[in-house]
């Protein structure tokens, strides 16, 4: 049987989060998983396009499916020539697949249309997910597993239902997700299980609409997310070795776990659940620092009630490292060629060939063209906000070629749900940011600094409840007397924007590492020395997740003596922090002021809002608060020009918009109905040319890119709907900040 893992995993821009270093491509994770059973086998990912990690797709009509005259007219001949051939690329990859694991094989082409099994066709669900020989069974009958990715933690909970059920009409019969440990335990000891984060009810909800799960509990997770899903409260210890057995994180592990696994052990497919399947860790093969940790892991679960189907997901490359002993292994598709199946023979013997999930493309970052071959698509099957992608067509009639379902039906009676409609959009009028606040105005009332003689890391900081800071920025405050040359010896992290007082001097990150202080004889006293730090994003994998601290990690230096006596605020940005009681010290915003400062503008909405994209045209850089929540990072340096706002977080008459702007403002908002991605190089498609950025533009959001919110640069996580991928941020949710 042919395995399939059609997932196309989205990949976001450069936001608060990971942050892979340059020429290393992240860990897959969102896509679909396409599984039947026996080798699917690879020579590597077919070219497709790289799924945008930031926004959605280039404009869509709300019900059209496949590109519009208009719309073919507008792009040209050379945009339509190139968006057929992404489609047909698409197309033949998957289909040379099913082809060459037949001759590896020598299975006949007809092995590839398996049992298509959902939970309501499966009656005794006792014996579980099993592998016999080359093939899956559930109930007992041979089974086909179709897997596409959605991450709950990156779609409004309102929408959960509408994109599970895109994926079972788009022909998939089970969803794969991932459980991020940093959004449920963002501060030690304290759990999130609610709201968006109400794990239990996504999973009820997939059995609802008739689809297996596939569950990746971690503890860490990849998806490019900060630090790879762990909390960065585990980085206040200096001897932290992350993903091993050190005592450290194994004690943070075990009580993790002792919270999330009594969840789902009622979830699973023996208890009449729908989770068929447990995967360990993810991709630890490329890691590998730690030969018992694997084990660890899988006990922990099993002896927490875990008895459903456990598996391993690593690369071709990385097989053998992520294997553990009466696993299944699986695999991600890259890195394959036709010795990935005979190693995987040779420690396991015959057995179905999974392909956990399917990379599309890299990450884009801050300055850097897009990574897309299609100018109007990322990849994936939807858009961020749920619309549909020519892609998710091509997949649906593939499905629909290839699957048998159970018994004695035909193809054509293999019950598939309605297509959902297409949510509309709409353009709200322009909001003018009518107040603003300073931050030098703010900080007074902010919470009480930390003084400290040495400068202090956002994690180590003695803030909310000592678990630090993970997210956002932080201020350093000391006296200086004499002006000179400043130096940071690669000590910020990750961009510093330096001020004397409230004069802005320049930019300390990653490329400059000195400024030259103004050298002045009238100084009376002292100056205040500040120097305000954005975390742009943790690294998502790799050994040096465990250096990813953030701020100012080590001293500063004046004219080569290291400054001492600090005070340093924590400006986390998360929704507790702009909805906090703040003092009615607004002040009409008639000019356009200079600096880091708050802006406020009301939102009037009508009685049913709806989903839009905000366009941050002629601001600078900063981030932006829809009623308290954190709606993402902007930085006109692009590539991305807009944000998705969901219309869940909208609310009848007024809504409350707050824009952190550390340079300059626009002081209007503006709306369209359409995602603004930036340009894409049809020459050099992983081109990194920077822009030239302004005169003091702050730093980026790194979630993959080096840091990004879809790139480890830009902007924060998404959702990713098998093959199909949806992303989006928000301050204390999906990702840390986007």
């Amino acid at each position: 049987m042919q395995t399939w893992g059609g997932g196309l995993r989205r990949r976001p821009v450069q936001g608060w989060g990971s942050k892979p270093r340059a020429g290393v491509r992240p860990p897959g994770e969102l896509g679909a998983g396409l599984s039947p059973s026996a080798d699917f086998p690879a020579r590597g990912p077919p070219c497709r396009p790289a799924p945008r990690p930031r926004s959605p797709a280039g404009p869509r009509s709300a019900r059209t499916l496949r590109s519009t005259p208009q719309r073919e007219e507008k792009r040209g001949p050379h945009g339509r020539m190139q968006t057929l051939l992404v489609r047909l690329v698409a197309l033949l990859g998957l289909m040379s697949r099913l082809l060459e694991t037949s001759a590896l094989t020598g299975a006949p082409w007809g092995r590839a249309s398996r049992v298509f099994l959902s939970p309501s066709q499966v009656k005794d669900r006792r014996l579980g997910l099993k592998v016999k020989d080359s093939n899956f069974t559930l109930g007992g009958f041979p089974s086909l597993i179709l897997a596409g990715t959605i991450h709950y933690f990156r779609v409004p909970k309102e929408y959960w239902r509408d994109r599970l059920l895109k994926l079972k009409a788009c022909g998939f019969n089970t969803v794969t997700t991932h459980v991020p440990w940093n959004l449920h335990e963002p501060r030690r000891g304290q759990f999130q299980f609610t709201g968006n984060l109400d794990l239990a009810v996504f999973i009820s909800m997939a059995l609802e609409v008739d689809l297996w799960v596939i569950l990746c509990p971690g503890p860490y997770i990849g998806s490019d997310l900060d630090l790879g899903g762990l909390p960065s409260w585990l980085l206040r210890d200096p001897k932290m070795k992350l993903r091993t057995t050190y005592k450290g994180f194994t004690k943070a592990v075990n009580h993790y776990f002792d919270e999330l696994i009594p969840r789902i052990v009622s979830l699973q497919v023996q208890e009449d659940g729908p989770i068929i399947a447990v995967q360990l860790e993810n991709e630890y093969g490329s890691y590998h620092m730690d030969k018992k940790y694997m084990p660890y892991v899988k006990k922990a679960l099993v002896t927490r009630g875990v008895k459903t189907l456990l598996m391993t997901a690593d690369t071709g490359q990385d097989l053998t490292g992520g294997h553990v002993k009466n696993v299944l292994a699986t695999l991600h598709l890259r890195s394959i060629n036709k010795a990935t199946y005979e190693t995987l023979s040779s420690f396991q013997g015959p057995s179905p060939v999974l392909m956990t999930v399917y990379t599309a493309s890299a990450p884009d970052g801050w300055g850097a063209l897009r990574h897309s071959l299609d100018p109007h698509h990322y990849g994936a099957l939807l858009t961020e906000d749920g619309d549909y992608t020519p892609e998710y067509v091509t997949f649906q009639e593939l499905f629909r070629s290839v699957t048998v379902p159970s018994h004695n039906l035909s193809p054509n009676e293999v019950h598939r749900p309605p297509q959902p409609e297409s949510r509309p959009r709409v353009v709200y009028k322009p909001v003018a940011a009518t107040y603003y606040m300073s931050l030098w105005d703010a900080l007074p009332y902010l919470d009480e600094p930390t003084l400290s003689a040495k400068p202090v890391s956002m994690e180590k900081l003695s803030v909310n409840q000592g678990s630090g800071q993970s997210s956002g920025y932080i201020l350093y405050e000391t006296a200086i007397s004499s002006g000179g040359l400043l130096t940071s010896r690669g000590h910020v992290q990750d961009r510093g924007q330096v001020f004397l007082d409230n004069l802005y001097i320049g930019v300390l990150d990653h490329a400059s590492t000195e400024l030259t202080l103004p050298r002045r004889s009238d100084y009376e006293g002292s100056q205040m020395l500040r120097i305000l730090v954005e975390n742009q994003g943790r690294l998502a994998y790799g050994p040096d997740i465990n250096k990813e601290r953030k701020g100012l990690t080590g001293d500063i230096y004046l004219n080569k003596s290291p400054l001492r006596k600090f005070k340093i605020y924590s400006l986390e940005m998360k929704p507790k922090f702009i909805q906090r009681d703040l003092p009615n010290i607004w002040k009409p915003a008639l000019f356009q002021p200079r600096g880091p400062a708050f802006f406020l503008g009301l939102l009037r909405v009508g009685d049913h809002p709806r989903d839009t994209f905000i366009k941050m045209q002629d601001w600078t850089k900063g981030v932006i608060f829809i009623n308290g929540q954190n709606l993402g990072r902007y930085w006109n340096i692009g590539p991305q020009e807009t944000l998705y706002l969901p219309g869940p977080w909208l609310q009848p008459g007024a809504n409350e918009i707050v824009v952190f702007e550390e340079w300059k403002s626009a002081l209007v908002i503006q709306f369209t109905d359409s995602p603004q991605l930036g340009h894409v190089s049809w020459d050099s498609p992983r081109c990194h040319g920077q822009r030239m950025q302004g005169p003091a533009p702050p730093g980026t959001y790194a979630l993959f890119c080096q840091v990004g919110a879809w790139d480890p640069c830009t902007q924060p996580p998404t959702l990713l709907l098998s093959g199909a991928g949806s992303r989006y941020a928000s301050g204390e949710s999906p990702h840390p900040f986007r």
